[in-house]
């Protein structure tokens, strides 16, 4: 049976949230991940990751396209979008992402553009509630000419369906929370200096984004694409260490399926996105969320976003088509 968002809007009148205007804060890179955990936060971690994935047969549903796949890779691309046009922190965009396939592993949307659309705002909004000090007003995250501008009393309801679908589970489980963990095992990592292991953290968050660009990603933990990052990263470190592993916990042959998906779809298909990366190198700067994506699903290597930050010359003027009518 399909659910439709004004169908779900209907299970509350509105959520009680703040609509107050502030400045974004300037903080830096390492501050905008999950702090570093110790074995057994890790261990705990992989024990409850998969309850916040999405349910088991969402992936074959992608693939036989049951669920609007392009739809989806629309909303992606408008999410993060909008998380580097405000700077928002790189577990916000994953967070987002992963709301979004958690309610559509067990809702069925119609293909007409304004359901898909208001998910997408409800669960950047969430997100940046989680993760980010400061929050844009709702009206101020709907950028870039959307067809449809939400009011916010219909996202704060969409936002509360969202959440009563997830069971409130909001606190999600992310690569992110594995990333310093895994860096610190690299047998380089002692001997690195801060800015070799802040380029490699970029890097692997930059991977670990682009991600979400194939559906085939859905297939694996985590943990799983957090450590097949590093190797993507390192790999030239880790190769000749067979019996190199991150975590007892994580399954070295996923991480090796998943590190060779990286490889042919992140990799490999588009060269200039300058993943890997040896301290013994001088890296190149990675790309911003959108860049990533772009590479990651270009036909050849010349597409990059430059997506122009808040108080820029070139601020989107999102187009007014009110959706009250809809709701």
């Amino acid at each position: 049976m399909s659910h439709s968002p004004d169908q779900s809007v209907s299970c509350a009148n509105s959520l009680h949230c703040g609509e107050d205007a502030v400045d974004l804060a300037d903080t830096s890179f390492s501050d905008h991940l999950p702090l570093s955990a110790d074995d057994t936060a890790i261990s705990r971690f992989v024990d409850i990751e998969s309850q916040f994935m999405p349910r088991l047969d969402y992936l074959q549903r992608c693939r036989d396209r049951t669920v609007d796949v392009t739809a989806r890779q629309d909303s992606i691309k408008w999410i993060l979008k909008v998380h580097t046009y405000y700077h928002f922190r790189p577990v916000t965009a994953l967070l987002s992402v992963n709301y979004l396939d958690r309610f559509l592993s067990s809702h069925s949307l119609p293909a007409n553009g304004w359901p898909f659309q208001l998910l997408s705002v409800a669960c950047l909004s969430l997100a940046a509630k989680m993760e980010e000090p400061h929050v844009p007003l709702l009206s101020d995250l709907q950028l870039f000419e959307p067809r449809f501008v939400f009011e916010p009393v219909t996202i704060q309801r969409m936002e509360l369906c969202v959440m009563a679908n997830l069971s409130w589970r909001l606190r999600s489980i992310t690569p992110f929370d594995y990333l310093h963990h895994f860096i610190s095992k690299l047998p380089s990592c002692s001997s690195s200096g801060p800015g070799d292991l802040t380029r490699l953290l970029k890097a692997s968050t930059d991977l670990i984004l682009s991600t979400t660009r194939v559906i085939d990603f859905l297939d694996f933990a985590p943990s799983t694409i957090a450590a097949a990052a590093v190797l993507s990263i390192a790999f030239g470190e880790i190769l000749d260490l067979p019996e190199f592993q991150f975590h007892e916990r994580v399954n070295k042959e996923m991480v090796t399926s998943c590190h060779q998906l990286m490889e042919e779809h992140l990799i490999d298909a588009c060269p200039s996105s300058g993943c890997k990366y040896s301290t013994a190198d001088t890296p190149t700067e990675p790309l911003s969320p959108v860049g990533v994506l772009d590479a990651a699903g270009c036909g050849s290597c010349d597409t990059h976003s430059d997506t122009p930050g808040p108080g820029s010359q070139a601020e989107p003027e999102p187009k007014r088509v009110r959706s009250r009518d809809h709701v």
